[in-house]
């Protein structure tokens, strides 16, 4: 990178960037060019908790490189992300998550920000990866192409990382359940489809998935089965998830009072600060029950799955 390249990514926002993640809790550990969709110059950051993070407990964000995050309808949310995100690290794999359904997922590649689809619709995609994550170093995938509509987008803040992400990761989540999208080994894009079906405007919030306190604390047994007894080593992970609140169509007390009742029960071991937990072996017992869940949560998206969409004809 040439000296000036560096000095142009000091302009604005990657000063606005840092100041955001200082008051995060979050250090900034690198900064480079990078490039949307079209073309269009974009700036990648990494974050981690502290200067030797390892490269798996950080943070990828990129931005439009002439997003102007400073705005004040736009800072706040960007510094909740953040903060959000510091505390999602702390969990023993931070790109790792669960779906009602049994799945244990991961989630990379994607390219932000939204690009206007290149099929001749009139919606905005982002494209990434999830991946299987059960611990057997499964090849199992689905690559995605998530869109919202322009009326759904006229809701969003920006079409940026830290005001999409949390939506367009449950909305993946949620067309898991549905038995909507299938993982295989390999095939194209898969569509994601995000609607103004996933918000409420009259309670102004995305609602997913209705839940009560026996479904929420059975999601978060399933969560600490797979997150931290098989993929983390039994470390804590993050409870009060407010990605995991949305998904649920909850807020984060529930979910606290949800995995207080599983910890009283012996499933769950509360961390020195409540907001995390661990599994227990008693928990680590029900093994054959997860996996059983794991195994209908794949097999049933095969009959319900769209022939055409299968074989990758997205055109997105």
């Amino acid at each position: 990178m040439t000296e000036s390249s560096t000095h142009s990514m000091k302009l604005p926002l990657t000063a606005a960037i840092e100041t955001a993640a200082q008051t995060a809790g979050l250090v900034v550990l690198s900064t480079r060019a990078g490039a949307d969709f079209h073309g269009e110059p974009t700036t990648c950051f990494t974050f981690g908790l502290h200067a030797n993070t390892a490269g798996d407990r950080t943070l990828p964000l990129e931005l439009s490189s002439t997003f102007d995050c400073n705005q004040p309808s736009l800072l706040p949310e960007l510094t909740s992300y953040l903060r959000e995100a510091a505390l999602r690290l702390r969990n023993p794999r931070p790109d790792c998550y669960v779906t009602l359904a049994g799945l244990p997922i991961r989630f990379d590649g994607f390219s932000w920000p939204f690009h206007r689809s290149t099929s001749g619709s009139d919606t905005y995609v982002v494209h990434g990866v999830a991946h299987l994550e059960d611990g057997t170093a499964s090849p199992l995938h689905a690559k995605i192409a998530a869109s919202m509509t322009v009326t759904f987008a006229e809701i969003v803040p920006a079409p940026e990382q830290p005001y999409a992400e949390t939506f367009i990761y449950n909305a993946v989540r949620k067309t898991l359940d549905q038995g909507q999208m299938e993982m295989i080994k390999s095939g194209n894009r898969q569509p994601v489809p995000v609607t103004t079906r996933y918000y409420s405007r009259w309670q102004k919030k995305f609602v997913f998935s209705d839940t009560d306190d026996e479904s929420r604390a059975d999601f978060l047994a399933l969560k600490l089965y797979w997150l931290s007894g098989v993929l983390g080593g039994s470390q804590p992970v993050w409870i009060a998830d407010h990605r995991d609140a949305q998904y649920l169509n909850t807020d984060t007390q529930h979910l606290q009072d949800a995995v207080n009742m599983l910890a009283s029960e012996g499933f769950a071991a509360l961390s020195s600060d409540p907001q995390f937990a661990m599994a227990t072996p008693l928990l680590l017992q029900r093994a054959d029950h997860y996996h059983a869940m794991l195994a209908d949560a794949i097999a049933r998206t095969k009959p319900a799955f769209n022939e055409e969409m299968r074989h990758g004809h997205t055109n997105m």
